[in-house]
């Protein structure tokens, strides 16, 4: 019979656990937390803050007695594993309750203790009003919090994930709130330009946006006296815990009654360190492609590990749980006699910013520059569906290729409608390998409600397979500010939109449709640099340019993609 020890629970180990019981009616399978939760759905804690999720309940996916009832696991929460005997094969572990400690044998471990939020060394964040979001317990001290201290204000540092759900939950609460970022934009899997719409968002609701900035001190100034109603004074904006005096990098101050940090999390390597584990390069546990560690008897899963990029092969970290339940699946399936690997990490990801959804998958292009790999983009602007029919939203999507196989690199999709599909179609697009060529031929469902007979998708790769294949000569927003006296700037809108949405200075103006009888206005002995609103009434323009003798290119994604990454 074998024996199988888990440590952790939530996505990766109660994945493992569930699926080992179904593969097998005899192992003996124990499941250690050290919390009282061993499953519950971490992703939607911002969302139940916020008042989305009403029912508290409802985020805990699986109790000690259901797993038992259920899968024959035997969970024991509030019990910690505190050391690892890798020659006995033993675990030692201490009931959090009554303080004993006892040792468990086994036949195989599996890790998957998560990650913990980064909290920098920040003079004075250290008190009762400032909180990390990573489960459920941080959770209620959080609406503790809510509830005792009466916020009038919020801060939330950080715009990734968990800072951008925390600040929307605050919002929907009625809480004035401020978000510091300290890179020059939120939401880092998607590039600037991008995020630009989410920045647009973000002010649009009114929510006070500061990047490029860190928090440098906190200071804790606890309330000194009670209300006293019966004496006629008033608790409107009295704060019973206190409230926090922050001090900013670029020398600004504010003051605010509750503080989240979501800088990020960091792999819980502690117990696999201690234990002799292979570290990777990353600060991750190591594993192979089977979810074994350095110790074959030993696996890993999830937040804590390393893992290996769908892209470039090398290691890094991906904190997100869907690959966290495929390695505790693939991880039961090694133990009980299979040998299944892990097919790496695209970092598919999405998350809902107000009224938008901003999603990506594979490598966006700050990346392939750190990685020095050639890449080539194309942009879109295109409705979700058929625009005629009522609710169509526009999708602003950016695909990365290479510029010599085609191969998708990367993808990313900003807009109100439709994002999770596309962003879902180009990430098993990239998993099955196909290049943009490929992609023109994708034939998705299409009803007036639902979509359009050229999908943004097959029009994105419309765009990408005429640039590989000189088609369309491309030039980008990041270059229009940098043109040399050998160029001329070519606004192909009609007039109106030039009040109406604004314009680039120093252009030229010359409609489309009027382009044929006015081409001897510009000069053949410099490139004409053609824009129109989203890129499609350039190329228009670009080919009548080019078949007339021109030298000409198209900024691809025209003034709305120039415009967004100036936001």
């Amino acid at each position: 019979m074998t024996k199988i020890l888990i440590v952790g629970g939530v996505a990766g180990g109660a994945s493992a656990a569930a699926r080992a019981r179904r593969l097998s009616e005899d192992a003996e399978i124990i499941m250690f937390e050290r919390g009282e939760f061993v499953s519950f759905a971490n992703c939607g804690l911002p969302y139940h803050i916020g008042g989305d999720i009403q029912d508290r309940s409802k985020l805990l996916l699986q109790t000690p007695d259901s797993f038992l009832a259920r899968f024959n696991v035997d969970v024991r929460v509030f019990n910690e594993v505190t050391g690892i005997n890798r020659e006995n094969k033993t675990v030692t572990v201490k009931n959090l309750i009554d303080g004993q400690e006892y040792t468990e044998s086994y036949d195989f471990l599996l890790l998957s203790p998560g990650a913990g939020p980064i909290v920098p060394p920040i003079p004075g964040i250290n008190n009762p009003l400032t909180h990390s979001l990573r489960n459920i317990p941080d959770m209620d001290k959080i609406i503790q919090t809510l509830q005792m201290n009466k916020p009038e204000h919020a801060t939330v540092v950080g715009g990734g994930f968990i800072g951008l759900e925390m600040m929307e939950a605050f919002h929907q609460l009625g809480i004035p709130t401020t978000l510091i970022e300290m890179a020059d934009q939120v939401m880092t899997p998607v590039d600037r330009e991008m995020a630009g719409f989410v920045h647009n968002e973000i002010r649009n609701k009114g929510i006070d946006l500061r990047l490029g900035v860190a928090l440098q001190s906190v200071e804790f100034v606890p309330s000194t006296s009670v209300a006293n109603r019966n004496a006629g004074e008033t608790d409107e904006h009295q704060h019973l815990e206190g409230e926090l005096n922050l001090a900013l990098n670029n020398g600004d101050t504010l003051t605010t009654d509750i503080l989240i940090m979501a800088i990020g999390v960091r792999p819980d390597i502690k117990l696999a360190q201690d234990a002799g584990l292979q570290i990777g390069s990353t600060g991750g546990i190591y594993t192979n492609e089977y979810m074994q560690t350095s110790d074959p008897a030993i696996y890993a899963v999830g937040d804590a590990v390393e893992e290996t990029d769908f892209v470039t092969g090398k290691p890094t970290l991906v904190p997100l749980a869907g690959p966290a339940n495929r390695q505790g699946r693939i991880a039961a399936n090694n133990m009980l006699g299979r040998q299944e690997s892990y097919q790496r990490t695209q970092g598919t990801a999405i998350c809902k910013v107000f009224d938008i959804a901003v999603g990506s998958t594979g490598k966006n292009e700050k990346q392939l520059q750190r990685e020095g790999l050639a890449y080539e983009k194309a942009y879109v602007h295109t409705a979700s569906h058929a625009s005629y029919y009522p609710g169509a939203e526009v999708v602003s999507l950016k695909l990365l290729f290479d510029p010599h196989s085609g191969k998708i690199l990367g993808a990313q999709a900003v807009g109100k409608d439709g994002i999770d599909k596309r962003i879902d179609v180009l990430a098993v697009a990239q998993r099955a390998g196909m290049t943009v060529e490929q992609l023109q031929h994708l034939e998705l469902t299409y009803a007036p409600p639902y979509g359009s007979a050229k999908d943004v998708i097959n029009q994105a790769a419309f765009v990408a397979t005429n640039i590989l294949k000189g088609d369309a000569t491309p030039i980008h927003y990041d270059a229009i500010d940098q043109l040399s006296d050998d160029q001329i700037l070519l606004d192909v809108r009609n007039p109106g939109e030039l009040s109406n949405v604004g314009y680039i200075d120093g252009a030229i103006n010359i409609p489309v449709d009027q382009l044929r009888q006015r081409m001897d206005e510009l000069p053949k002995d410099k490139e004409i640099v053609i824009y129109c609103q989203v890129g499609l009434r350039g190329n228009v323009a670009y080919r009548q340019l080019v078949n007339n003798g021109y030298k000409a290119c198209n900024l691809i994604g025209g003034y709305r993609t120039w415009l967004t990454a100036k936001q």
